[in-house]
C-alpha cells in the first residue's frame, strides 16, 4: 500500500503539472480526491492492517493527501495566471500609439435644404405647421377642390389604403386643416414627407416637400411673387433670376410655376435645362374661393395665395445632383460631400 501511495503521488503530480485548463484540475480532484477517488479508497483499506502498519500508513496518507490538494490549489493558480496574462496579452492597448478621431456625424442633405427652407420663411413671419402622413381623402383632395372623379387625381398616383384613406401626396391638407380652426390672419407652412407611385432619376415614392399659404384681407399676386421672389434670392444668390409661367392645380386661381435661370449653365442652355435656360423649382397660385367655402372663409373678405415645392429638387438644383435616388441609398461616398 506504501508503494501506491508512492506511485499515486507522482502520478497525480505528473498529471497536474500537465494541466492547461481548471476543467482538468477539476477532472483529477474528483479522481483522486473524490468519493470514489484512488486516495479515498486506498484509505478505507487501511481499516483491514495490524495496529502498527495502519498507524504509519495513515500518516503518510494523510500526508499525500495534503500534499495533493496543495499542489490542486497552486496548479489551479498557475492556470489562472497564464489565463490572465494571454487575456491581457489579447487586449493589450499600445497607448503610444496616435489616437483614431472619431467622426462626427453630419446633416443629412435633405435635413440640411429643409432647415433652411424653414429659416428663410421663419424670418418672414410664416408659422411652421405639421400633420398626419396618413391622410383622409377628404383633405387631400375634396376640401382642396379636387373632387372624385376629378383628372388631377390621376397626376398624383396616390397610395391608396382604403377608397377614404391615402398616404398624402402633398402636404396641402395642412392649409384646410390649419383653415378649420384658425380665422384669418393665417400665414403658414408646411413641412415633411409626401408620398406617390414614382420612381426613377427624378422621382421617388417617399419625397420631401413645403407647402405654404397666406390669408388676409388684400392679398394679391404681387405679394406671392415679392414672397418667392425674397426665397429664391436668399436660397440661390440675388444674382438668381425667375420667371413666373401660367400653369394650372385645382386648388389655385390663376396658378403659375416658378422657373429660375439654371444653375448648371448659367441660362445658356445645356442638357440638365434641355436647353432652354431655366429650371422649374416650384408651383403657386393665389387660393381658388372654392377652398374657402370649405372651411368658412369669405372670399369677398378674404384672399390668399399658396405655394408648394419639392425639397430634393431644391436639393438638386442647389447640389448639383442628377439623380434622386442618391438622397436616399445612403452611400457614405455621396453624403460625405455635404
Amino acid at each position: 500500500m506504501l508503494e501506491e501511495l508512492e506511485q499515486l503521488e507522482e502520478e497525480t503530480g505528473v498529471s497536474l503539472a500537465q494541466s492547461k485548463v481548471e476543467r482538468e484540475v477539476s477532472d483529477i480532484r474528483i479522481r483522486v480526491l473524490g468519493r470514489k477517488g484512488s486516495l479515498t479508497q486506498l484509505l478505507k483499506r487501511l481499516g483491514a492492517l495490524p495496529d502498527t502498519e495502519r498507524r504509519a500508513l495513515g500518516q503518510r496518507a494523510n500526508q499525500v493527501k495534503a500534499t495533493l490538494e496543495a499542489r490542486i490549489e497552486e496548479t489551479l493558480i498557475r492556470i489562472r495566471e497564464e489565463e490572465r496574462k494571454e487575456a491581457l496579452k489579447r487586449e493589450w492597448i499600445d497607448i503610444t500609439l496616435p489616437g483614431r478621431p472619431i467622426p462626427f456625424g453630419k446633416k443629412h442633405p435633405i435635413t440640411q435644404i429643409l432647415d433652411e427652407v424653414i429659416e428663410i420663411f421663419s424670418r418672414l413671419g410664416f408659422d411652421v405647421v405639421k400633420g398626419p402622413e396618413v391622410e383622409l381623402d377628404y383633405y387631400n383632395f375634396e376640401a382642396l377642390n379636387i373632387p372624385k372623379g376629378h383628372p388631377a387625381r390621376e397626376m398624383q398616383a396616390t397610395f391608396f389604403i382604403s377608397d377614404e384613406v391615402v398616404l398624402r401626396t402633398h402636404t396641402s391638407p395642412m392649409e384646410v386643416r390649419t383653415m378649420e380652426k384658425q380665422s384669418p390672419p393665417v400665414r403658414i407652412i408646411s413641412p415633411g414627407a409626401v408620398y406617390r407611385r414614382d420612381f426613377d432619376p427624378t422621382h421617388s415614392p417617399m419625397f420631401h416637400q413645403v407647402e405654404g399659404l397666406l390669408v388676409d384681407k388684400g392679398i394679391t399676386f404681387a405679394d406671392l411673387k415679392g414672397v418667392l421672389t425674397v426665397f429664391v434670392h436668399q436660397m440661390f444668390g440675388k444674382e438668381t433670376k425667375l420667371r413666373f409661367r401660367p400653369s394650372f392645380f385645382p386648388f389655385t386661381e390663376p396658378s403659375a410655376e416658378v422657373d429660375i435661370q439654371c444653375v448648371m449653365c448659367g441660362g445658356k442652355g445645356c442638357g440638365v435645362c434641355s436647353n432652354t435656360g431655366w429650371l422649374e423649382i416650384l408651383g403657386s397660385g393665389m387660393t381658388d374661393p372654392a377652398v374657402f367655402k370649405f372651411v368658412n372663409y369669405d372670399p369677398e373678405e378674404v384672399t390668399g395665395f399658396a405655394f408648394g415645392m419639392g425639397i430634393e429638387r431644391i436639393a438638386m438644383l442647389k447640389f448639383g445632383i442628377h439623380d434622386i435616388r442618391l438622397f436616399f441609398t445612403n452611400d457614405l461616398r455621396f453624403l460625405r460631400q455635404f
